[in-house]
């Protein structure tokens, strides 16, 4: 059985948010953040040896990278239930550029937002890394707007994993207030927000509450 390991408040969320999309059975098993430390509970750590989530388990496959887990995802249920495949012909450039907005989310555009959140928690003495993190900030989220002007989804004109992955960036430079600057990411997300898939999945994986 597919199983979803979810944690509260963590990249697990486009995880079921994928799994909604594609409409292919599966169960969740639920993990909740220490309330003081927002640290993941001991118990992932018996499903992955990192102990983060998100993780899938499907059959021997154990699965613990976002990025990894939409690949597999949409390789292997994309065109179940005879929905249209969510990622391009692969030899395609339209699938060279999928690929790469899967390994960007996290390989590029995530690393400032997330030495944001963490040197904001430093208060004043964090100041002085502010506007170096400001501009990459500024530079990641300039490059995805750029890249959504005039468009629907990040590739072609149909919902793909690419979109999934991203999602994450965009509600994380949400709770920072840094999309005001950036309409059509603004916009994008506000769709993706939309979808009826979405909607299932906060109803069950519960909505956002990150911590600044």
């Amino acid at each position: 059985m597919l199983t979803l390991h979810h944690l509260n408040d963590s990249r697990s969320q486009r995880i079921l948010w994928l799994l909604e999309e594609l409409g292919t059975p599966y169960e969740m098993k639920r993990y909740q953040r220490n309330a003081t430390t927002r640290l993941a509970p001991p118990e992932l750590a018996e499903v992955h040896p990192l102990g983060k989530s998100p993780v899938i388990t499907d059959g021997d496959v154990r699965i613990a990278e976002s990025g990894a887990i939409v690949d597999y995802l949409v390789r292997r249920y994309g065109q179940a239930n005879g929905k249209p495949a969510m990622m391009p012909k692969p030899g395609t450039a339209e699938y060279e550029s999928y690929n790469e907005w899967l390994h960007y989310s996290e390989g590029s555009a995530m690393l400032p937002l997330m030495l944001n959140l963490y040197v904001s928690r430093l208060k004043e003495a964090g100041a002085l890394l502010h506007p170096r993190i400001d501009s990459e900030i500024a530079n990641h989220l300039g490059y995805i707007d750029g890249a959504l002007k005039g468009r629907e989804f990040f590739i072609g004109d149909t919902f793909t994993g690419a979109d999934v992955q991203m999602s994450f960036v965009g509600e994380m430079a949400k709770v920072f207030d840094k999309l005001g600057p950036y309409p059509s990411f603004a916009a994008w997300l506000s769709r993706m927000h939309a979808r009826p898939a979405f909607q299932r999945s906060i109803e069950k994986g519960g909505a956002y509450r990150f911590a600044k």
